[in-house]
């Protein structure tokens, strides 16, 4: 069983997660709700990398196969959303640059703020009303719609099957793994399965794994790095996620020379808070940093990889 939580899970328990933000939650539940349509994926409080923010955060709506997210804007909004907070650090991040950002805004643009009627030395939220909340809702759910049509239309369009969602199988029957696909695994072990590893020998932990070529040892291999705070490692990764930083907590110790060229599935935490492998792409050491040194710099050379011609 490669999945803990089921479809219904997954939706039920995404759902739940913003029943606190009152304008948020109406807005996307009458999306999911009126979209109705079990072949479209969604993320709610998805940690993404876009083209218009530096650094990685938390938006509210997203559709991968869309490439598209949805924004809530409350009058608080900007001062909130730049940037992951560090209780979400270890979130599974979403490389969404090529994404287009969709806006609605919950107040009133001219006039933001009123008077708290309770209280005349305070101002509040000047909320929009809900009747022209529901025509731009409506009006994001078409927008929806015609992009799925679309893809459709030209073969481009990959039904969501969430209990596929961790299986190696299907990427191995393509021939290849694109960072755009959001390529994530439960266990090491399914990732490994993409590089000849026998899932017959079972489960299997470690931090670095080689890819054979022709029974001996290659110039490449896997590495699953904590990208979190733990006991002898930093591993920092830049916020474009081209460059990823390793260094030895004991300052000043050399390191050997490191893993050269790297297929990396960092660890994080998905949306239900399973621990997941997400594939980054193919990083490579640049020559200067291959001797002995304090840290280790990898620099992404490739986010799709031919699984025939590693």
């Amino acid at each position: 069983m490669l999945n803990k939580f089921s479809k219904d899970d997954y939706i039920l328990r995404s759902l739940s997660k913003i029943a606190h933000k009152k304008w948020e939650l109406f807005i996307v539940s009458r999306i999911i709700h009126n979209l109705d349509d079990p072949e479209i994926e969604f993320s709610c409080q998805q940690a993404i990398k876009t083209k218009k923010r530096d650094k990685a955060y938390l938006t509210d709506l997203c559709f991968p196969q869309l490439k598209l997210y949805l924004e809530v804007h409350e009058s608080y909004h900007e001062n909130e959303k730049q940037k992951l907070t560090d209780k979400h650090r270890k979130r599974e991040i979403l490389d969404a640059v090529s994404f287009e950002e969709k806006v609605i805004k919950a107040y009133n643009v001219k006039n933001p703020f009123i008077i708290d009627p309770k209280n005349p030395d305070k101002k509040i939220t000047n909320p929009k009303a809900l009747k022209d909340i529901i025509i731009e809702v409506d009006q994001f759910i078409d927008e929806i719609k015609k992009r799925k049509k679309k893809l459709v239309e030209t073969s481009h369009f990959k039904s969501w099957n969430y209990e596929n969602r961790f299986n190696p199988d299907p990427h191995i029957e393509r021939g290849y793994i694109d960072v755009s696909d959001n390529v994530v695994f439960k266990r090491q072990r399914d990732a490994l399965e993409l590089f000849g590893y026998s899932k017959e020998k079972g489960n299997i932990q470690q931090c670095v794994w080689n890819i054979k070529k022709d029974g001996k040892k290659g110039e490449k291999t896997v590495w699953f790095p904590k990208l979190y705070d733990n006991k002898n490692w930093v591993n920092v990764l830049s916020d474009d996620f081209n460059t990823l930083t390793s260094t030895h907590k004991i300052e000043g110790l050399l390191l050997n020379k490191g893993l050269g060229k790297a297929i990396i599935f960092p660890h994080y935490k998905n949306l239900l808070g399973e621990t997941v492998y997400k594939f980054l792409g193919e990083f490579h050491q640049p020559k200067d940093n291959l001797e002995n040194t304090s840290e280790h710099i990898y620099k992404r050379v490739k986010t799709r990889l031919d699984l025939n011609n590693i």
